[in-house]
């Protein structure tokens, strides 16, 4: 078993062994949020205050749900289109719920208790997730196709709930037992927003999950190479439909937060969510063909996105140049990615043409030897 000191030991021959370009395209999250921290603070003395950096956290909170949940599917090959309207969607169950339900028949008003109003938002976004995840495995359906098409299911239920109208005023009323909402998205804990502690707790979970579990290594297996994988014994199709339902879990807790902080849900919440989440995941450098990523990277990639978008805010950039900006980085993050894989696809063709050579030399010598 190797010491701490040999693992430390180990990294530093493997980053001596690396050229600057392959340093820069693996850092690239660490080095991109660097170089925008530096730029925005230069431009902008509000940038690093703390007010605006808990602000800042808040946003990027918000897409690393998001991408957390995105990063799963990703590692295993896929993509997930639907999580922006998983978002609208619980977030409209939750106000729904929270406005009282009246129950058919009667004239009564139904006022469920905050925990109830939880589950049943993070249940419905589990369960979208879960019909993703039966539409791959079962019928077959490409994830692109399936999840866009969930896509327009869970955006058009939710306007279907809400009628095309907000629910505002979500704080509750004591009288009712249904008061506490807000402290999702609005109070505050040791000064920070529920929705980081809620990004912090969740990043930590998936970590051991992915790092110390047999899941994880199984899902690292599957987007390696899922044929090889399936006849390990590795139960794919289970696998698949786990990371579904936890990108569905991720939107719904994220949906709920959203509208805690704005006390009031809206169908259109979330629109062109899902693109962040890819971003952030593709730019922490996981990559979009499956088997590799991690959550550091993934956070790191959360807050690039996050910074960037808040920092062209302050300094006065349009909307219009903040969406072309904000394209140009996801374009530059895939085909970041796409000459990575190349480079690692030449490097294990090297090796194995290496390996091909060295065994026929080796085969042929031995030839000679007995000839002789």
């Amino acid at each position: 078993m190797s010491t701490p000191i040999q693992n430390i030991a180990g990294k530093i021959n493997n980053l001596r062994s690396k050229s600057l370009g392959q340093i820069l395209i693996d850092g690239r999250a660490l080095f991109a949020l660097i170089a925008i921290i530096i730029i925005f603070a230069s431009l902008s003395p509000n940038y690093l205050t703390v007010d605006n950096l808990l602000i800042m956290s808040k946003h990027v909170a918000i897409n690393a749900l998001l991408a957390i949940g995105m990063l799963l599917v990703i590692l295993k090959g896929g993509i997930d289109l639907s999580v922006g309207s998983i978002v609208a969607l619980s977030g409209i169950v939750a106000g729904y719920l929270i406005r009282g339900v009246q129950i058919p028949g009667t004239d009564l008003v139904a006022y469920p208790p905050l925990w109830a109003v939880v589950i049943i938002a993070l249940a419905v976004g589990s369960l979208v997730g879960w019909v993703n995840g039966v539409l791959i495995t079962r019928f077959r359906v490409a994830p692109f196709i399936a999840t866009l098409g969930m896509l327009y299911v869970a955006r058009g239920a939710a306007l279907l709930i809400a009628d095309g109208k907000t629910f505002p005023k979500l704080q509750g009323d004591p009288a009712l037992g249904n008061t506490g909402f807000r402290f999702l998205g609005q109070d505050t804990f040791l000064g920070v927003a529920p929705g980081v502690w809620f990004m912090i707790i969740v990043a930590l979970i998936t970590s051991l999950l992915l790092t110390r579990t047999a899941f994880g290594r199984r899902l690292y297996a599957v987007g390696g190479n899922e044929r090889a994988a399936g006849l390990a014994g590795v139960p794919v199709d289970k696998i698949k439909r786990w990371v579904y339902i936890f990108s569905g879990f991720c939107a719904g807790l994220t949906g709920i937060i959203l509208a805690s902080e704005l006390t009031a849900a809206t169908p259109q919440t979330g629109e062109t969510a899902e693109l962040n989440a890819i971003a952030a995941v593709v730019i922490g450098g996981a990559a979009l063909s499956g088997g590799r990523g991690n959550i550091r990277g993934t956070i790191l990639g959360a807050f690039v996105i996050g910074f960037l978008a808040d920092g062209l805010v302050i300094i006065g950039v349009s909307e219009f140049w903040k969406m072309v900006i904000k394209g140009s980085v996801i374009i530059l993050a895939v085909a970041i990615d796409q000459a990575q894989q190349k480079t690692v696809t030449a490097k294990k063709r090297d090796k194995t043409a290496a390996a091909a050579a060295k065994k026929a030399s080796s085969s042929k010598g031995n030839k000679t030897k007995t000839n002789a």
